[in-house]
């Protein structure tokens, strides 16, 4: 199970870290603990059905807890990690009672990870008490009493209690997902001028994550059903392959982090041929997503289209620097040179399996609506979906950061022209819906990009810029 957790992180600048959580969210922190230490004070210890030793049992939840909340599994998307602790919360919930639940939540506090923080282990501990506290209310208050699971009395074909059981379960697990989630959700509203931002499509697999939470919460229920029988070795045949399954996330989280840093690395080889593109492709990737979300692209597309944007200019690593930094116009050969990087990106990056569609965004964001466009000189919907995306964001980045020739155009201004150009250049729909986007997720300016010191000429012709002075010499 993905739970949810406080973690300010590292500042760069090598100050304590407590000072990366903000006033408001200690004063969050605050209420919660105290909540958290009231509400279990005055919840009343129910005497469990058939369970001999409660308190023993209590202890080894705990400690299973302990273990499994020491052992987390990075989850890149969401900056979050990735363990099965709340299975032994939803089964003290379900053999226990309330109370016991929220003193199993309550060990994150004592979480054996390296370097925790005061504010992230009280906050931790008295989210994971609550929570726990909340299911194991929920379940009591439809199934009428804890203990062991039973489907019905011997010899009796009334599955009624079983159905009860069941249903009270699911009802604990949705509450604890959501009590989990809400306040992580809070607390991260609370400190995110202090945190670092998500990406737009891990933002976007959160239906996907509170899922997957909820089907995980089944072996709170399995682990509570065999403990009768099994005692506290039904928890190891349980949650040993969800370990296995752990680790498994944890090599897919390197890949994912190996992926990411390809992707830096190429792009920081385009910056360092066009010192002028700093930062575009981030800023390409940004817009990009932007529009996919607005258009309702799933995660999956839109995470695709976070590559494309980032890469779509990694052709320029074969377009001679000479031509990118010329202060003339171009001669016919240099201006087919740089028509050509749409082509060059695709023969560099098209062995990089997991990028799939995002190619077709890379090779094509230069073609137009009306035909005029390069490599291939598609129109209309014969450009794939992504280029057509890209081709918005890219001219609209480009229109809005300061050029040799001109300074950066404002927002109203480079909306106008991509109105301007809106059945020509670019897809309307596109055009339209990155103006809706910019009203709902803003756009912030790059920083004017200065000329290296060893820089002697610096281009003037932008050939993703709609406004600018391209010019080319026939011989």
């Amino acid at each position: 199970m993905t739970s949810g957790q406080l973690g300010v992180g590292r500042p760069v600048d090598g100050t304590a870290r407590e000072a990366r959580i903000t006033p408001a969210a200690w004063v969050y922190i605050g209420l919660v603990v105290t909540a958290a230490a009231v509400l279990v004070f005055l919840t009343p210890i129910h005497e469990p059905a058939k369970v001999d030793h409660p308190w023993l049992d209590l202890v080894v939840l705990q400690v299973l807890y302990l273990v499994c909340e020491s052992a987390r599994a990075p989850l890149t998307a969401r900056q979050t990690m990735w363990s099965p602790s709340s299975a032994a919360t939803l089964a003290a919930a379900v053999l226990l009672g309330p109370a016991p639940a929220a003193f199993v939540g309550a060990v994150s506090l004592l979480s054996l990870r390296p370097q925790p923080l005061l504010g992230e282990r009280l906050f931790n501990g008295a989210m994971h008490a609550l929570s726990g506290l909340a299911a194991g209310s929920a379940y009591l208050a439809i199934n009428g009493t804890v203990g062991y699971p039973e489907s019905s009395a011997a010899g009796s074909a009334d599955n009624s209690p079983f159905v009860r059981i069941l249903l009270a379960f699911a009802v604990a697990a949705v509450v604890h997902v959501a009590a989990n989630h809400g306040m992580i959700w809070l607390i991260n509203r609370l400190n995110r001028g202090n945190r670092p931002q998500r990406s737009e499509a891990g933002e976007a697999s959160l239906t996907l994550l509170l899922a997957s939470d909820l089907g995980y919460a089944s072996l709170g229920l399995v682990i509570a059903s065999l403990w009768g029988k099994l005692d506290w070795f039904s928890a190891v045949i349980v949650l040993v392959p969800l370990f296995v399954a752990g680790w498994a996330m944890a090599q897919f989280t390197e890949e994912q982090r190996a992926y990411a840093a390809t992707m830096n690395a190429l792009c920081q080889a385009v910056e360092t041929k066009d010192y002028y593109t700093r930062g575009h492709g981030d800023r390409v990737s940004r817009g990009s997503v932007m529009i996919a979300r607005q258009i309702g692209m799933n995660s999956a597309r839109t995470e695709a289209i976070r590559f494309a944007g980032m890469l779509h200019d990694v052709g320029k690593l074969g377009v001679p620097t000479q031509v990118l930094q010329k202060t003339g116009p171009l001669t016919e050969d240099e201006f087919a040179a740089i028509q050509l990087h749409p082509m060059r990106g695709l023969e560099i990056v098209r062995e990089i399996g997991f990028l799939f569609e995002a190619l077709n965004g890379i090779m094509h964001h230069h073609e137009r609506i009306d035909g005029q466009g390069y490599p291939m000189g598609l129109a209309g919907h014969e450009i794939p979906e992504f280029a057509r995306v890209i081709a918005v964001a890219d001219a609209f980045d480009s229109m809005t950061t300061t050029r040799s020739y001109r300074e950066a155009q404002s927002i109203d201004q480079a909306v106008a022209e991509l109105r301007s150009g809106a059945g020509s250049q670019f897809d309307p729909v596109m055009v339209e819906a990155f103006i809706g986007a910019l009203g709902r997720f803003g756009w912030e300016l790059p920083r004017p990009a200065g000329a290296p010191a060893d820089l002697a000429t610096v281009t003037v012709q932008d050939h993703d810029d709609p406004t600018a002075p391209l010019e080319v010499v026939v011989p």
